[in-house]
C-alpha cells in the first residue's frame, strides 16, 4: 500500500496551486494523509476528487467551512496499523512522550504545523511523522512531503521528497 503524507498546504496564501509533482504523487497513492492548514476548501475538494482515500484534519489556519468538513483528529486502521492525524503537537521538546500519552495504541502519528519534516519514535514505539510543507518551506531548504509504504501492517520506505523551488 502506497501512502502520501502532506500538511500545511496554505493555498492560496503561500501558493496558488499544489505543485504538480505532489499531485502526481496523490494520483499514485492508495491513501493520502493531510495534517491540516489547508486555508481554502478548493484544495480539499481537489484532494477528495483525486485521492483513492483521504484521511485529513483541519489546522489552526483553517476557517469555519473546513472545520465543518474535517475533524480535529482523524484515526484510521490500515492493515492492522493504527494511524492518527492531528495538526499541532506542541513544542519539539518532549513531543514523543506527550504524543504517546495523548494517543495511546496509535502506531503512527501524522502531524504538521511546524513546516519542518520530522521522523522519530516514541519510547513505546509510536512513529511520529511530519511531512513539512509542499508550499511554504519557511526555514527549510526545500518544500517537502513524505511517502511511505505499508506492507503486512508494517510501515516502511519512509521518504522525504524535496520539491523544486518556485521561480
Amino acid at each position: 500500500m502506497r501512502l502520501l503524507l502532506m500538511a500545511d498546504t496554505h493555498v492560496p496564501t503561500r501558493a496558488r496551486l499544489l505543485p504538480e509533482p505532489l499531485l502526481d504523487a496523490v494520483d499514485a497513492a492508495d491513501v493520502v494523509f493531510h495534517a491540516g492548514d489547508w486555508v481554502d476548501a478548493e484544495t480539499l475538494d481537489v484532494l477528495q476528487q483525486r485521492s483513492r482515500r483521504l484521511v485529513a484534519v483541519y489546522g489552526n489556519n483553517d476557517g469555519p467551512e473546513l472545520r465543518a468538513r474535517l475533524p480535529l483528529v482523524a484515526e484510521v486502521e490500515l492493515q492492522s496499523c493504527r494511524f492518527a492525524v492531528v495538526h499541532e503537537t506542541g513544542p519539539a521538546k518532549g513531543r514523543e512522550q506527550r504524543c504517546e500519552a495523548e494517543f495511546p495504541g496509535v502506531d503512527v502519528l501524522v502531524f504538521g504545523h511546524s513546516h519542518i519534516p520530522w521522523d522519530s519514535h516514541a519510547p513505546g514505539g509510536m512513529r511520529l511523522l511530519n511531512p513539512g510543507s509542499p508550499t511554504d518551506r519557511r526555514r527549510q531548504p526545500y518544500a517537502t512531503y513524505l511517502t511511505a509504504s505499508l506492507e503486512d501492517g508494517r510501515l516502511g520506505d519512509v521518504r522525504v521528497h524535496e520539491l523544486p523551488r518556485r521561480g
